[in-house]
């Protein structure tokens, strides 16, 4: 009988690579992949837990996939991922709709795993090997055919006080990189067109395998990739954006000007808090080298409000840096107090109706930024990489500022014909707060 598997992933892209990974090994083995949860006679639900909001969905999935015990074929549920990994015992003792937990760093063991339930055992809990070896050889894409996350490195040794991962993800170890390449590879053959870089740091690459950083390099060497038309790296910690980077991006082909910055804060009071390694001056300087040598360099970041000590003069200080700087992309998250991080155990906790009253202030002015940029746009010609098309048959996609699933989308007038992942030429006609309309100049202009 050949068994059949769905597989749910939620969180990080990063996470999703893993699942990615799982779902290899089980189509290598013989199980059938679907994507029809009431099809199937195992569900795997790779978890996030980085923050409240992400457990919450984890266990709202876990149960929501339970009723095909009932309902449906389900034989078993197995939860893996980062949740999986920091609440085991919990979750496999208070959840009895579980039949294995499987940790961070044991996803590869998952075609053992399944096949001991299979066989009868169940409430198998596999882990704590987070500082795992990183290779692997196949993965089955989740996503759109012309683009894909690669994973250059995994883990953390930032230590921010606020963050869980290096207790979930293990220290930072970076990829060989002559196996990145050689995935790269894999992928341009599927007809993958787009790479996105993840890591917790991507800066950081090959630091510990190397003794020096070795984006740069690595980055270099992508670019050979024959059908790779677009690079994009993100989470690139500011302290480690140094010239050299900078410089790549600009003079290369194919690396997206585009600059995921995650700064989490810009006080220093708080940012010393955060045990972040990078100051507000620190940030201010690499942003202005950044749109000095790149005039149409895209910048994002995430920000943290209502960290334990966060002073009104603190977040103050970060709405003029919003107000003054002018940030292309921002995301901004409650802070979450999580069991286990030194910010937990921190004095002068932010009330919740003060975080979000925060959050509210700072998204409404980055809203009015996001207009003004993008009607600035209105006239210019920019290439987009197509996504897909909308029911109404509208052609939709991205620019080099926009990255998958998190930034804005570009609709397009045309009456041409094309495929996902071609890369065309459109002018833009209009804009709105987190959407741009553009006109196909293959069809219109001249």
């Amino acid at each position: 009988m050949k068994y059949k598997v769905g597989l749910i992933s939620l969180g990080c892209d990063k996470n999703r690579i893993d699942a990615e990974v799982m779902l290899s090994e089980l189509k290598k083995n013989g199980f059938e992949i679907v994507n029809d949860e009431t099809k199937a006679d195992i569900i795997i639900v790779n978890t996030c837990g980085f923050i409240e909001s992400a457990k919450r969905e984890s266990i709202e999935t876990i149960l929501e996939m339970a009723q095909n015990k009932i309902e449906g074929s389900c034989k078993a549920i197995i939860a893996t991922g980062c949740m999986a990994e920091r609440y085991k015992q919990e979750l496999i003792e208070e959840m009895p709709e579980l039949d294995a937990v499987v940790g961070t760093g044991n996803y590869t063991n998952i075609v053992e795993i399944v096949n001991n339930i299979l066989n009868g055992n169940n409430k198998i809990v596999k882990v704590g090997n987070i500082n795992y070896n990183l290779e692997y050889k196949e993965r089955v894409l989740t996503t759109p055919k012309h683009y894909a996350y690669i994973k250059i490195a995994e883990g953390c040794n930032n230590n921010c006080s606020y963050c869980i991962i290096p207790q979930l993800r293990g220290r930072f170890r970076s990829r060989k990189m002559e196996d990145i390449i050689n995935e790269a590879n894999q992928l341009a053959k599927q007809g993958v067109k787009e790479l996105i870089l993840v890591a917790q740091d991507t800066t950081m690459y090959g630091i510990d395998i190397y003794g020096k950083k070795m984006l740069c390099k690595l980055l270099t060497e992508l670019e050979n990739v024959e059908g790779i038309e677009w690079i994009r790296i993100m989470y690139s910690y500011p302290e480690e954006i140094d010239d050299e980077l900078i410089d790549t991006i600009k003079n290369s082909k194919k690396i997206c000007n585009y600059f995921d910055i995650p700064i989490q804060h810009i006080s220093n009071n708080i940012l010393k808090l955060m045990n972040r390694r990078t100051t507000k001056e620190r940030i201010i300087d690499v942003i202005t080298k950044i749109r000095t040598k790149i005039n149409n360099a895209v910048i994002r970041t995430s920000l943290i409000v209502g960290f334990p000590g966060e002073q009104e003069e603190d977040f103050n200080e970060l709405v003029e840096f919003i107000k003054n700087y002018k940030l292309d992309r921002v995301g901004v998250f409650e802070y979450s107090q999580e069991e286990g991080t030194r910010a937990a155990l921190m004095e002068n906790q932010i009330p919740e109706y003060i975080k979000v009253k925060r959050k509210d202030r700072l998204m409404k002015i980055q809203r009015k930024i996001s207009l003004e940029k993008n009607k600035s746009l209105i006239g210019s010609v920019l290439e987009v990489i197509i996504d897909g098309i909308t029911s109404d048959g509208v052609y939709y996609g991205r620019t080099y500022g926009d990255a998958p699933e998190i930034d804005q989308i570009v609709y397009i007038n045309t009456k041409n014909k094309y495929n996902n992942g071609d890369i065309i030429k459109i002018k833009i006609v209009n804009a709105f707060e987190y959407d741009l309309i553009g006109d196909d100049l293959n069809e219109f202009g001249k």
